[in-house]
């Protein structure tokens, strides 16, 4: 008896299941696809700063050195506990030795900072103290996902314009979607630099100028969709 019954609850769910998509299957439809994108400008831009005593002329040392560059950045009003990271936390200094067993003391940090105008000083300030052992990391988007959501929004909103477009044209109304599916979505930077990564000077001025003005290649957010529409 449990047998038979465990068969029949298998048919009948295989029956509605069939008789589902048959509906749809019968149904008239249009299917569109859609497509949104827009262009943002980093607002995260990450740099890396290496310091050694191999840098420092005079009696100063790497200490010294290293107040001096947090005495520069706070000057560009940049929050050294927020935004000035030792790269190795694990190690304080950390110290090499080279030819004929001298140490040589180090320490490597990243500077976040969020426009490209505070970067510019900021490398500037570095140079003026002997820094010069910099590198631009990455460039990043705090609002990413956010621009990501309502590109895949737009995609849609879209796909559903072409669609009653389309069916105006044949003297139809559209219904209600039957399917959405998101067929591509990526960001990517412009100019085929990887994430961002040229920095461009805006002036042919002199250095300090060219220093002062960057630019970031800016990020192509897009996304692609499949709508399938009803047809009345």
């Amino acid at each position: 008896m449990r047998l038979f019954l465990s068969l029949f609850l298998v048919i009948l769910a295989f029956s509605s299941f069939y008789s589902q998509q048959k509906n749809f299957i019968d149904q008239p439809f249009i299917e569109v696809k859609g497509t949104a994108d827009t262009l943002v400008t980093p607002d995260r831009i990450y740099l890396d700063i290496l310091i050694s005593e191999e840098e420092i002329s005079g009696n100063s040392s790497l200490e010294e050195l290293e107040q001096q560059m947090i005495s520069e950045f706070k000057k560009l009003a940049i929050d050294i506990d927020k935004q000035l990271f030792v790269a190795n936390a694990s190690s304080d200094f950390k110290s090499y030795f080279f030819a004929g067993q001298k140490v040589i003391k180090t320490k490597h940090y990243t500077l976040l900072v969020y426009q490209a105008s505070t970067l510019g000083n900021a490398l500037r300030s570095l140079q003026n103290i002997g820094i010069a052992n910099v590198n631009l990391n990455k460039t990043e988007h705090s609002k990413i996902k956010e621009f990501q959501t309502s590109m895949k929004a737009k995609a849609v909103a879209n796909a559903m314009k072409n669609a009653q477009a389309m069916a105006g044209a044949i003297s139809q109304e559209l219904g209600k979607a039957l399917f959405i599916s998101e067929t591509n979505s990526y960001f990517y930077a412009m100019q085929g630099q990887p994430e961002g990564m040229q920095v461009r000077s805006n002036t042919t001025g002199n250095q300090e100028e060219a220093t002062t003005n960057l630019s970031f290649d800016q990020f192509k957010i897009s996304s692609d969709v499949l709508v399938r529409f009803v047809l009345k």
